[in-house]
């Protein structure tokens, strides 16, 4: 009977004890990604898990990995020295499947996978908080004749638009391949950039039009809308984007925005693919643009661009901005777009960073390009 009794108070006495261990759980919850003393701290609730490892952008390759340690209540978590400022993406693998971060809210869309994020803060990074006077981001739709369809672009609008009579400039901003109209906001911190920069007085205020370059989509893919598709091969559809932009897109902007409506208010930049439709828009349509800004992006060694480099030399232009880093897959065919533009007797810069084709990269970028326009 004693001995009965002795394990049925220790079973009582476990049972409690578990409870509490739970409920203790439950009044404190995950804190992930924690960044203190210049340490970040990762955590993540996995109690049936065998192994959680960490990706992270910072490393240096995709295999790159760190092993987490798991705790009594099954939590899992690693501290690491915190990387150089940037904003950075990062992901589990929880039992060799890819997870996110439950506990963190801050979160960027790249295609059709969503990342975690963790930003860590410092004179690069400044500018992707928010800043104290905001702009307005609209999502709009339009009608494009050119490809058939109705399409969706994004708008900024910097802060003090809507209660001015004032006439902005206007800067076209393209995404790049796998990209859509919500790319340079999700990933670029285009908005947040633009604001921070307008109120330092370091840029002019300005309107930003991010468009889907996808002619085939009415809109990115998260609004499940069917998509068309162009044959590459069709002349009839060659440059269908470019043309789309030049005879849809501007138009559209210059009827419904307060916007001077000539060369010299507008500038077009892209990163990539964009950075391709940039130098196809501004070749096909010579002095359309006074500020061409291709990002990341170049010319074959061979490919014939005199003619239209002369043709952008005759018509006039304000700036002719390239930029590439030379860790990047693209790296040759931009030295070959500097060279040709010096052949050419084109004034241009050429800026050039350390680092690949990457997001880290072209922030840096638009920070650098916006305060030369429209000055």
């Amino acid at each position: 009977m004693k001995k009965s009794i002795l394990f049925l108070v220790l079973a009582l006495t476990c049972i409690v004890l578990s409870a509490q261990e739970l409920q203790n759980f439950q009044r404190r919850p995950v804190v992930s990604p924690e960044i203190a003393n210049g340490k970040v701290t990762f955590r993540i609730q996995a109690r049936d898990a065998n192994q959680v490892r960490l990706y992270g952008s910072w490393m240096p390759s995709f295999t790159s990995a760190e092993t987490l340690t798991k705790d009594s209540i099954g939590v899992w978590s690693i501290t690491i020295d915190a990387p150089k400022p940037e904003l950075y993406t990062y992901n589990f693998i929880v039992d060799g499947v890819s997870k996110n971060d439950d506990a963190n809210i801050f979160m960027q869309r790249d295609g059709r996978r969503f990342l975690s994020i963790l930003l860590i803060d410092g004179p690069q990074t400044a500018n992707y908080r928010e800043a104290n006077k905001r702009g307005n981001l609209a999502f709009v739709w339009y009608d494009s004749p050119t490809i058939g369809t109705m399409r969706r672009m994004f708008v900024y609008t910097p802060y003090g638009y809507a209660a001015s009579n004032q006439q902005y400039p206007v800067l076209y901003l393209l995404h790049g391949g796998g990209g859509d109209e919500d790319a340079w906001c999700n990933m670029g911190r285009a908005c947040q950039i633009l604001d921070n920069l307008i109120e330092q007085g370091k840029a002019v205020p300005m309107i930003v039009v991010m468009p889907n370059g996808n002619p085939g989509q009415q809109a990115a893919p998260t609004l499940l809308l069917p998509e068309k598709t162009f044959e590459r091969g069709d002349p009839s559809f060659a440059n269908l984007y470019i043309h789309s932009l030049v005879k849809d897109i501007v138009p559209y902007i210059e009827k419904h925005y307060r916007v001077r409506a000539e060369p010299n208010a507008r500038a077009i930049s892209g990163l990539s693919m964009g950075g391709g439709h940039t130098m196809a828009a501004t070749n096909t349509y010579p002095g359309f643009f006074s500020y061409i800004l291709p990002l990341s992006m170049g010319i074959q060694p061979n490919q014939d661009v005199d003619a239209a480099f002369q043709a952008i030399k005759k018509a006039g232009y304000k700036l002719y901005w390239v930029a590439c880093g030379t860790e990047d897959f693209l790296w040759e065919s931009a030295k070959n777009l500097d060279a040709a533009l010096t052949r050419n007797g084109l004034e241009h810069t050429f800026y050039v960073t350390p680092g690949g084709h990457t997001w880290s990269n072209w922030r840096i970028y638009l920070n650098e390009f916006a305060p030369l326009l429209f000055k």
